[in-house]
Formats: structure tokens, C-alpha cells, sequence
């Protein structure tokens, strides 16, 4: 029974699906409708459709197709302007003006392509554009305005506008034309190049691509030219080379005034054949200068005034240039006289009617000197002028007139006589002697009165007897009158001298009160060092400061140094100059690995050596990897001042770098890590090291050549010296925060040794306390599995000991041997 069912129920599910796929329809092509055209252009137009109704399939392409056949299809041209059913519009480009076009609108589905009806339009044509020819206005002889209005382009871009005028109607842009822009609209067109009194006709023109329309014709006569109307202007300012004159254009005469000015002539009626000024164009007034007269001469002037038919005249004017005379003038007081010089002058009260074209004063030793003798040359004009008189001879007797000429002549004043100054010997006093030292001291003088001479030269002399002169020793201090200041040199310590300023002129050589002094005594230099710095392993930097030189030149300074105390410039220096002051000095040629050195700066003068005081410091160290560290001495012992950090012992073998936890706590060899395995650590507190590495029964050794990792008792000898474990730790710490955390007690480094808190590596390979404890191995042993270390931490000042396993990690400082 069951069985039955479950054909039954099977059966009629086969049924069911054939029923269905036998009602299932086939697509068909979609039905639309041809909208109708709504804008039309010369080459555009808009259409479209609407598909009320798919066919039963999806539309995928739809549009309009067009041509200037019935019936287009889109194997033509055609739009494609989306999918799917509805309205739609369709923009048409690229047509033909004044052209029958045939619009179907298109679908297609998946059954095929179906056409609208069928609708016509015709394209806009292109036609000649409509405009119109302004009125003509601003009418001269030779131009005219006028221009025109566009209207309509006919459907085109107007390229080409403007007006064209000929003698004859109809004129065409081959005749005369403007050309005045693009587009539609109003515009102006000047006319120019025009003949006077005669009859034009103007039409506006438009160009599209059609061709070129006209607008209307107007006709219009140019004006008729005449000469211009115009009068001239009254002389004034005659002088005998000139005059003022001008003239009032009043009237153009129809024509552009293109020259106007005055012409003059010893004769009446002058023209633009004589002498003429030429001053602008235009109407109205204006003013002539005329140059070039001749003193005395009549002349005869007339204003002008051209266009483009002639040149017309003012009224005729004469006037007479002036006659020149010579200059009137008195000679000025003989003032300021010396032996070889003196002032005078003079006041030229009138120039005779003609400019002054020189001035000045003559002299000689005879009397009525003229401009032949010899003279100054003191300017042009009339007034007053002072003039100097130079070359003189000492007490000769001159005679003296000021001159002036003009186009008439060379005038003179009244004469008048003067004796030169005879030259004395210059008067002085010697300045006091100060800033006396063993080589050297300055004094001076005032030279307060030159005797009439120019003082050529001035200075100080000396010598060990009385009576110093300028054939001795001297200095020379420029010239002329007035303090000056003089140093002596080249002076022996602890000498008596005589010293005297002089000054000579062309007299002779005067001298001033004689003063005398004693050089001082010299004493060796005071000089101190600089602090030592930029240590490497071969070279440090320092350097001294000169604060006196004992009162003699410092001849040689610089810094001395030797690894036994007090160096002189017998050991290693350096050559520093000799000026007193700061110098640096680099010293060099050192030898490596912690090697003590004592340095001193040094200076000498004539007399002798003094030394700066004495500093010490210890060169560089080097392991075999190349890290280089900085050294220090410790009482009797030198140390590294910072813990090692190489890879290698000093033979080269590699010491392995265990970084696995298990494997450092296992390990019975060698070994070294990196706190937290970091690198950047061991560039801070250096490498972490087991004790089978620094064992002294390791036939390996560590430390480099000369040096090795301190024994305990070494570590003891080094905490005794600074006062005891309970003190030593505070003396070795590292100051600040830096690195060791709050509060850092005790730490004042003043050992430079610079002990760090790296923390350790315990036996199980943990890391730990890095900021609060420092641990460091001796070489000794203690018991079976563990050996003897040093340690301090950031709570007090002490240093510590203790026994850790062999296999845990502390760093290491070597030790000097």
C-alpha cells in the first residue's frame, strides 16, 4: 500500500512540470512608438519613443535611427540611448542643414528589432545674416565714425564684420572696409585716410558662412579744408642771445594742426625758411623760446601754424637783443695767509648784459696781473665767490685782482697787494711714557703749531743717551698738526732711554721735551693647562691659556707631556704660536692601552721656560673585536673605565654567544650573551660573561694583551684604597639617574671608574635587576662550582662581595698588569 502512494505522488509531479513548460511563451519583439520632433536646429534635432511593451523579453538596445531615406533602420545611423521599456529621448547630431530627414524609433530584444512610426523633419537652413548701417558722424577732412547693427546671423557665426566706403555707391568689402570683430550686435567703425570735400558711400557688412550681406547705403562729404587762424605772441625776456615769444591757435581750418611755433629773421616777413622754433601741434596757446640771437640786431618774428592745407602766420613782431658790456666787480680781502697759500675773491655786481662764463682771481709778483699770470677758476654768474690762492713762495710780495669775462671781454677788480708767511719751525711737546714693558712702551706728542710748513712728518724718537734725533731710532706717525701716538719697540729689558717727539716741515726738523724711562725687567710667563679631553688610543686634546707674558714677547707655547711626572720641552710638545691667550693644542703619537700620561702647558719669552699645571689621564684601550674603552688610574692600579664587550679572546677565538635559557645554564665552557639578549644593551653596560671565561686557570684569555681580569685580592686592594667597601661603591658608581634608578645613593664617580648597573644572568639563563644592581667577576675561585664577585647596587654606596655558580652571568673590568 505504502508503495502505491509514493508512485502516485511521483507521478504527479511529472505531470505538473509538463503542464507548466507547455504554457511557458516564446518571446516576441517589443512594441513602441516614434516620438515627435520637439527642437530642430541647422544640424541637430530631439525625438525619441516609448516601448509599451517588451515582448517578453529584456530591451537591450534602444533609439532612433535616421536618414534622408523612408523607412531607416539601424543598419544606418541610428542613437543608442539605454535599455529597458518606457520613454526615452533621443539627441540627433551631425546633420545637414536645410535637409528632409526620416525618424523611426527602434527596440531590440532577444526575438529581434522592432521600428515606430515613421515621422519627417526638415533641418534649419543657413542664410546671409540681417543688419543695418549706422548713421555717419564725427565727419573731418580725412576721418568719419559710423558701424552698424547685426540683427540676425542667419542661422551662422558671423567671422567677419564692419563697413565698407567707396567714391562710388554700392561699395563691397573689395573696396575700402573696416574690420570690426565677430558675432551680432551694434559696432563702430572709424574711417580713416579720407580726401577733404569729398562725397563717400558706407554700408555696414556681415559675413557668415553663407557669404556676405550689406546693410543699408549712406552717403556723406568730408570736410573742406582751409589754413589755420592764429596771432603772436608779444617778446619778452630779451636778452642779447634771446628772447621769449609763442602764439594762439584759434581755429584749426577744418585740418589737424600738425606744426605751430615762431620763426624770426633780420629781415620782415620771416617763414619756416628762417630760423624757427617748433613747439606740439593742436589749437590754442603756446610759448617760443628764441635762441641764438645776436647781440645788438633787430629781428622780426611771426607765429606759424600748418595742416594739410598750408602753413598760415601770425602777426609780424620786432624786437632788439640787448649789447653786452663787460662785467662790473671788486677784488675781496687778502685773508688766511701762510707761506704758501692765501684768500681772496671777488663780487661781480653786473654782467655787462652778456652771462659770465668765468670768475675768479689772478696774481703774480708784478703788479696789474692778468688772466695770462697765474689764476683760479672759481665758477660763472654774478655775486660774490671766494677763491684760494696756492704755489706761493715763502715771503715773496704778490699782487692780486679778481677777473670776470663775458662775451665782451675779460673785466678786473681793484688790485691788491700781500706778503707769503715766512715758514718757522713747527712747535710740540713729547706725551708721557706709558704701558711700559721689557720690549716696548707708547708716548707720543701734540704738534700744536705747524710754523706756516705742512708738517710731512711726525713721530717719536729715542735713544740710551740725551738728546735723541731722528738719526736714531724713530717712529713715524703721519702727518700734519694735532696729538698723535707713537709705540716704541724693539726695546732691552731693565735699559734706561731718552725720548723726544719731533716734526719736520720744510724748515727743518723741531723736537719736544725730552722725557726718560726704564724698560722693565722680564719675567718668565704665567700659563695654565686644559683640561685633557677627546682621549682615543693614540691622541687626547689639550691646550693652556697664556695670562701674562712676563713683560716679553712670547717666542714658543704649547703643551708638554711624558708618562713620568713634571714633563718639560725636553719630552713630547707641540708647537703652539706665540700669542698670549687660549691655544689647543693635539697630542699625538700616543702609545695604547691605558699608558699614563702627565701633561703640562708651557710658554717661553727671553726669560725662559714656565710651565702650566700638571694634569694626568690614561690612553685608550682596544680588545681584539676594535671597541675601544676609555682607562683610568686607581691609586696604584689602572683600570678600564668601562666594561668589556667583546665577542673574542685577545688570540682571536670566538667565545660562543648562548642566548637559549636551557643551554646557558647547562654550559661549562665559555660563554657570553647580551643582557635580555638585546644588542643595544651591550653598546650601554657591555657583554655578560659566565666565570669559565674569566677564570685565570682558562688558558684563554679575555682581557686584552697586557692586561687581565682582577683577582679577588686585586678587588680588595682597590676597595682599601678608597676608604673601604662601605665608601668604595659611591666612589665607582656612576652620578645621575640615568641609568641607575632613584636614589643612587653615594654616587659621586670621582674615581672616573663608572660603574653601571647592568643587572646579571642568573645559573637557571634568567635576566634580571638591570637598573638597580652591578656585578663584576674577579678570576678566583671559590669551592668546586662557584667563584668570587663583586657587586653594588643603587641603594647605598658600598661595594659588595659575594661567591655566585660559575655558569651565571656578571660582567667584567680589566685590569692593567
Amino acid at each position: 500500500m505504502k508503495r502505491g502512494i509514493e508512485f502516485f505522488i511521483l507521478f504527479s509531479l511529472v505531470i505538473s512540470v509538463m503542464v507548466i513548460n507547455s504554457c511557458k511563451k516564446k518571446p516576441v519583439i517589443p512594441t513602441l512608438i516614434t516620438a515627435d520632433v520637439t527642437y530642430v536646429t541647422i544640424n541637430s534635432l530631439i525625438s525619441g519613443g516609448n516601448i509599451t511593451k517588451d515582448g517578453g523579453a529584456e530591451v537591450t538596445a534602444r533609439g532612433v535611427c535616421y536618414g534622408t531615406s523612408a523607412n531607416p533602420d539601424i543598419s544606418g545611423l541610428h542613437s543608442s540611448d539605454n535599455t529597458g521599456s518606457g520613454s526615452f529621448v533621443s539627441i540627433v547630431i551631425g546633420l545637414t542643414p536645410n535637409t528632409l530627414y526620416h525618424i523611426r524609433a527602434y527596440a531590440t530584444n532577444s526575438a529581434g528589432t522592432a521600428y515606430g512610426n515613421e515621422i519627417t523633419a526638415t533641418t534649419i537652413p543657413i542664410v546671409l545674416p540681417s543688419l543695418t548701417t549706422i548713421n555717419v558722424t564725427s565727419v573731418t577732412l580725412t576721418t568719419a565714425s559710423t558701424g552698424g547693427a547685426i540683427t540676425s546671423d542667419g542661422n551662422d557665426a558671423v567671422t567677419a564684420r564692419g563697413v565698407c566706403w567707396a567714391k562710388t555707391a554700392s561699395p563691397a568689402i573689395t573696396d575700402f572696409k573696416t574690420t570690426d570683430g565677430t558675432g551680432t550686435g551694434a559696432f563702430t567703425s572709424n574711417l580713416t585716410g579720407l580726401t577733404p570735400a569729398t562725397t563717400y558711400y558706407v554700408r555696414a557688412y556681415a559675413t557668415n558662412s553663407v557669404g556676405t550681406a550689406y546693410g543699408n547705403e549712406i552717403s556723406f562729404t568730408t570736410s573742406s579744408g582751409g589754413v589755420p587762424t592764429l596771432t603772436t605772441t608779444n617778446i619778452t625776456s630779451i636778452t642779447m642771445t634771446s628772447a621769449v615769444s609763442g602764439g594762439n591757435i584759434t581755429t584749426d581750418g577744418g585740418g589737424s594742426v600738425t606744426a605751430r611755433g615762431i620763426c624770426w629773421a633780420i629781415s620782415t616777413s620771416p617763414t619756416l625758411a628762417n630760423s624757427k622754433t617748433t613747439d606740439g601741434t593742436g589749437t590754442g596757446a603756446f610759448t617760443s623760446n628764441l635762441t641764438g640771437l645776436t647781440s645788438g640786431s633787430t629781428y622780426y618774428v611771426r607765429a606759424y601754424a600748418t595742416n594739410s592745407a598750408g602753413t598760415a602766420y601770425g602777426n609780424e613782431l620786432s624786437f632788439t637783443a640787448t649789447s653786452v658790456q663787460l662785467p662790473t666787480l671788486t677784488t675781496a680781502g687778502i685773508t688766511s695767509i701762510t707761506p704758501t697759500s692765501a684768500v681772496s675773491g671777488g663780487n661781480i655786481s653786473a654782467d655787462g648784459g652778456g652771462s659770465v662764463t668765468a670768475r675768479g682771481i689772478c696774481w703774480a709778483t708784478a703788479t696789474s696781473p692778468t688772466i695770462a699770470n697765474s689764476k683760479t677758476t672759481d665758477g660763472t654768474g654774478t655775486g660774490a665767490f671766494t677763491s684760494n690762492l696756492t704755489g706761493l713762495t715763502p715771503g715773496s710780495m704778490y699782487y692780486v685782482r679778481a677777473y670776470a669775462t663775458n662775451s665782451a671781454g675779460t673785466a678786473y677788480g681793484n688790485e691788491l697787494t700781500f706778503a707769503a708767511s715766512v715758514i718757522q719751525l713747527p712747535t710740540l711737546t713729547t706725551a708721557a711714557i706709558t704701558s711700559i714693558t721689557a720690549t716696548s712702551a707708547v708716548s707720543g706728542g701734540n704738534v700744536t703749531a705747524d710754523g706756516g710748513g705742512a708738517v710731512t712728518a711726525k713721530g717719536v724718537c729715542w735713544a740710551t743717551a740725551p738728546a735723541p734725533t731722528i738719526a736714531g731710532s724713530k717712529t713715524t706717525d703721519g702727518t700734519g698738526t694735532g696729538p698723535f701716538t707713537s709705540n716704541i719697540t724693539g726695546l732691552t729689558a731693565g735699559t734706561t732711554y731718552f725720548v723726544c717727539a719731533y716734526a719736520t716741515n720744510s724748515t727743518g726738523t723741531s723736537y719736544g721735551n725730552e722725557i726718560s724711562f726704564v724698560a722693565a725687567n722680564v719675567s718668565v710667563p704665567t700659563i695654565t693647562t686644559t683640561i685633557i679631553s677627546s682621549i682615543s688610543q693614540t691622541s687626547a686634546v689639550s691646550g693652556g691659556s697664556i695670562t701674562s707674558d712676563g713683560g716679553g714677547a712670547v717666542t714658543a707655547s704649547g703643551i708638554c707631556w711624558a708618562t713620568t711626572i713634571n714633563p718639560t720641552i725636553n719630552n713630547f710638545k707641540t708647537t703652539d704660536g706665540t700669542a698670549t691667550g687660549t691655544f689647543v693644542s693635539t697630542l699625538t703619537g700616543l702609545t695604547s692601552g691605558g699608558t699614563t700620561y702627565y701633561v703640562r702647558a708651557y710658554a717661553t719669552n727671553s726669560s725662559g721656560t714656565a710651565y702650566g699645571n700638571q694634569l694626568t689621564f690614561n690612553t685608550n684601550l682596544a680588545d681584539v673585536d676594535g671597541n675601544s674603552y676609555k682607562t683610568v688610574t686607581i691609586g696604584t692600579q689602572v683600570w678600564m673605565a668601562e666594561n668589556l664587550k667583546t665577542t673574542k679572546y685577545n688570540d682571536g677565538t670566538a667565545i660562543s654567544n648562548v642566548t637559549d635559557n636551557t643551554a646557558w645554564s647547562t654550559n661549562t665552557t665559555g660563554a657570553y650573551c647580551n643582557y635580555s639578549n638585546t644588542l643595544a644593551n651591550s653598546d650601554i653596560y657591555g657583554s655578560l660573561y659566565n666565570w669559565y671565561v674569566a677564570a685565570s686557570t682558562n688558558s684563554k684569555k679575555v682581557c686584552p694583551i697586557g692586561w687581565h681580569v682582577p683577582t679577588d685580592a686585586e678587588w680588595t686592594t682597590l676597595t682599601t684604597y678608597l676608604g673601604g667597601g662601605s665608601v668604595a661603591g659611591g666612589k665607582l658608581k656612576e652620578t645621575t639617574t640615568i641609568h641607575w634608578l632613584s636614589p643612587n645613593t653615594g654616587a659621586t664617580n670621582e674615581t672616573g671608574f663608572t660603574a653601571l648597573p647592568g643587572g646579571y644572568r642568573d645559573g637557571s639563563g634568567s635576566f634580571g635587576l638591570i637598573g638597580i644592581y652591578g656585578f663584576w667577576w674577579s678570576s678566583s675561585i671559590s669551592g668546586t662550582t662557584y667563584a668570587w664577585y663583586r657587586y653594588m647596587i643603587n641603594s647605598n654606596g658600598s661595594i659588595s662581595g659575594g661567591d655566585n655558580p660559575q655558569h651565571a652571568g656578571s660582567y667584567v673590568r680589566c685590569l692593567k698588569d
